[in-house]
């Protein structure tokens, strides 16, 4: 297909015209998303959708963010794959599959607006749980990884965004950034599958997504990299305050941006 400065496609019934200007943003935002995750191992969806959500409809920006998620798991895979064992992440997982498919049921009947407002506090959300979550010891509750698995994937499927649950259970039960880091990558790689699963399974799985998800391969590809690099020369000192001042700043950014379309729309 030819770049050109716009293209007209319809989904939903809607026609949408997304000018090919943006696509610098969009490269911007997949990069970040990108150095982010595989920094701290978690990331890319709360960096990435409501960037996306910007200008693409909501079922469009979470099939998007839902596919380059699971391409950048599959990449790094040898960089997490055996640190924390498959029997932890059964639970995690069997309960995530459940809300998995109840959120994407859910997505359909969601505004724009609402979407992008549920998106910027579920950022905010991760980064106060991240702020606040630090006990003495590693906290062992048997009913935690169940509840945990079933709230994030509710927010995979409607949202997109599976993360603030699983990240702010990551700071509780493990302390190793290494550890923290896999078990999150580990969860990611499942529900990732899970939600495309879901959305295909939906029928909101659309051309325009694969397009998208084509240019902005090779810019993930150079995100993964970047960030493994760093990860493993600064992860100790700094896997904490990196996640929270670009997770933060994001947050602030689409939760405003929410609010205050009613008003920038009269």
């Amino acid at each position: 297909m030819p770049l050109r400065k716009s293209d007209h496609y319809r989904s939903g019934g809607i026609t949408i015209d997304i000018d090919w200007i943006q696509l610098p943003l969009i490269w911007a935002a997949v990069l970040f998303a990108s150095l982010l995750r595989s920094f701290t191992g978690f990331g890319f969806a709360l960096a990435a959708v409501p960037v996306f959500s910007m200008f693409l409809p909501p079922a469009e920006a979470v099939v998007l963010s839902s596919s380059l998620a699971l391409a950048i798991s599959l990449l790094s895979l040898p960089s997490y794959w055996g640190i924390v064992s498959l029997r932890e992440m059964v639970p995690l997982v069997s309960t995530s599959l459940l809300g998995t498919m109840v959120g994407a049921a859910l997505l359909t009947g969601i505004s724009v607006a609402l979407f992008q407002l549920w998106v910027g506090l579920s950022v905010l959300l991760a980064c106060l749980g991240i702020t606040l979550s630090r006990p003495a010891k590693p906290l062992k509750n048997p009913a935690l990884p169940w509840a945990t698995g079933g709230l994030s994937g509710l927010m995979n499927g409607a949202l997109g965004i599976p993360g603030p649950p699983m990240i702010i259970f990551a700071m509780l039960t493990e302390f190793d950034p290494r550890r923290s880091r896999a078990l999150l990558m580990t969860f990611f790689v499942v529900s990732s599958s899970m939600a495309l699963i879901s959305y295909s399974v939906a029928g909101l799985v659309k051309l325009p997504s694969l397009w998208y998800f084509l240019l902005a391969f090779p810019v993930l590809y150079l995100g993964d990299k970047l960030g493994t690099r760093l990860f493993l020369r600064y992860g100790d000192a700094f896997y904490r305050r990196v996640a929270l001042l670009g997770l933060a700043a994001i947050g602030v950014m689409i939760t405003l941006r929410a609010l205050l379309a009613p008003v920038l729309h009269q």
